[in-house]
């Protein structure tokens, strides 16, 4: 046998050797994974994402998604408080936070996961009637959220939420809860429309009782109007008769005066500077000279 051959065969060997302890010393992590490096079966060390180089044949590596992942609860038969059968499923959002507690704290987080949710939704569902039930969803979500974050905070898991997808009674239930909100539909219907004719009814009520104010006022302001102009019409005619008539009012009494008074046929003798004198329009036959019904007072002597 050719040496030369041997020697070709062993290095052969040793590159084969070579190689395969490369590929087993090098490791990619992807970047939403944690990477653990095992050795001889026991936690070593945490890999960051990318080429990571181990000691081959000694140390392993597991690797951990850090993505938030979902889990389903599947559905199942609940009794509501007042004895109502219920069938209810759920989802449950988590994320890891701590990959060494994730992998060595639980065996299968998904089943004790999806476990624990089935038995804190039928206490939640137990706790309540099946009025409460379909309109506390929110308040359900928020419980079973922290009742699951809690319990899953040792398995290095955090539950970022928690959805209850449905609550359905049995179908006859259903039908009587149809019938029922059917039922107070019309109630409102019927409620909103005579609160409707109500409103109308007192709107045009109340339009005419404005109506009539107004009407009432304008009639009021006229009325107020008229008498207005009325007195201060009397209060002109009065202004003016005191203003033109009240002269010849005083002459036509003192002419009663001297009718009365010369009735009589005596005679009088009147000074000429007498008010009387003007009354009896003797101020001009006074003023005449050589005028001989003139008495020498200056007065025509009054016939007997």
């Amino acid at each position: 046998m050719d040496p030369s051959f041997g020697i070709m065969v062993f290095l052969v060997v040793i590159v084969i050797f070579a190689l395969l302890t490369l590929a087993k010393a090098a490791r990619t992590v992807k970047q939403y994974e944690k990477g653990l490096i095992t050795r001889l079966g026991k936690y070593h060390a945490m890999a960051q994402s990318g080429l990571t180089f181990i000691m081959p044949f000694v140390d392993d590596i597991v690797r951990v998604d850090m993505r938030e992942q979902v889990i389903t609860v599947p559905p199942q038969k609940l009794i509501t408080k007042d004895n109502v059968t219920v069938e209810v499923d759920a989802v449950v959002y988590y994320k890891v936070i701590d990959p060494v507690k994730s992998q060595y704290e639980v065996q299968d987080f998904g089943y004790a996961c999806t476990t624990l949710a089935q038995t804190n939704l039928r206490n939640l569902i137990g706790d309540r009637t099946l009025d409460e039930t379909l309109v506390a969803r929110d308040m359900i979500n928020t419980n079973l959220r922290e009742v699951l974050d809690e319990a899953t905070n040792n398995w290095g898991c955090k539950v970022t939420r928690v959805e209850v997808q449905k609550i359905e009674p049995p179908r006859d239930i259903t039908d009587a809860m149809s019938r029922q909100m059917k039922a107070e539909r019309e109630k409102r219907a019927a409620v909103l429309e005579a609160e409707g004719i109500k409103q109308s009814q007192i709107l045009q009520a109340e339009g005419k009782k404005q109506s009539e104010i107004l009407k009432a006022e304008g009639d009021a302001q006229a009325r107020i109007t008229r008498a207005n102009a009325e007195a201060e019409a009397i209060k002109l005619v009065s202004t003016a008769a005191e203003t033109y008539f009240k002269e010849r009012a005083e002459m036509m009494r003192r002419l009663e005066v001297l009718n009365n008074t010369l009735a009589q046929n005596t005679k009088y003798i009147v000074p000429s500077n007498s008010s009387l004198v003007n009354v009896l329009g003797l101020d001009g036959v006074i003023q005449a000279p050589g005028n001989p019904a003139v008495n020498p007072g200056g007065v025509p002597a009054a016939k007997s």
